[in-house]
């Protein structure tokens, strides 16, 4: 595996490691040795804490993968001096001085939000919420996703740290044309304003499920980057 880079993959909400299945084992035959950090979603300090000890685990240079929330994730953990791409997929990546909500707030609320219920102080994603989410899976799934994701603290998006790893790291970003749960116009502005490689494809929020050999070629070209 010597000169290839390493993937660490980091979830978001209503998801665990477990989404970058059909991702994993295609990176591991070619020779990369790859890590999906699991979290908590029991703090924003917490969670990039989980992915800066997986990081800390695997050898540089690093393609650092977040979804969703994961971007954010990506976003803080991803000044670590090991990782030298930074690869999102229909993800927030919210600037120094905005948090999460804060990015979220400034486009269309959308439809995902209408589906969810809080209890035990968590943010639950209801059945009926399912195909904003994963709408392009077959049902079977879709009730596995639902079924493995984590779920977050309900103050989860308002909170804050340090870390604007898109500013100093060469970056790619998947943008999920069809997303129902991370606005499409966010996630274009996103790309836009971090200078990204954007490459769009007609997905729901999962395009790593949904469109797994698309989302495998802009890791590789992510990847073949630190390479050359």
């Amino acid at each position: 595996m010597a000169g290839k880079p390493s993937i660490v993959f980091a979830h978001g909400l209503w998801a665990d490691g477990s989404c970058f299945n059909k991702l994993i084992p295609t990176l591991q035959a070619e020779g990369h040795e790859v890590f999906a950090s699991q979290h908590g979603l029991d703090s924003l300090e917490s969670d990039v804490a989980c992915v800066n000890f997986t990081l800390n685990h695997v050898p540089g240079p690093i393609v650092l993968v977040g979804h969703s929330y994961g971007g954010t994730l990506i976003t803080k953990a991803g000044t670590h001096d090991r990782v030298g791409a930074l690869v999102y997929v229909a993800a927030l990546a919210p600037d120094e001085d905005e948090t999460s909500q804060e990015q979220q707030d400034k486009f269309p609320r959308t439809p995902i939000f209408e589906h969810v219920d809080v209890a035990d102080g968590r943010v639950w994603l209801k059945p009926s919420g399912v195909p904003h989410f994963c709408g392009d899976l077959p049902e079977a799934e879709q009730k596995l996703v639902l079924a493995t994701g984590a779920v977050p603290v309900a103050d989860l998006f308002n909170q804050q740290v340090p870390g604007t790893a898109w500013r100093t790291k060469p970056s790619w970003y998947i943008v999920a044309n069809n997303d129902r749960t991370v606005h499409p116009d966010l996630q274009r502005s996103a790309a836009e304003r971090m200078g990204a490689n954007v490459r769009p494809v007609d997905s729901s929020h999962v395009p790593m499920l949904s469109h797994p050999d698309f989302v495998l070629d802009v890791i590789r070209e992510a990847a073949e980057s630190l390479d050359a």
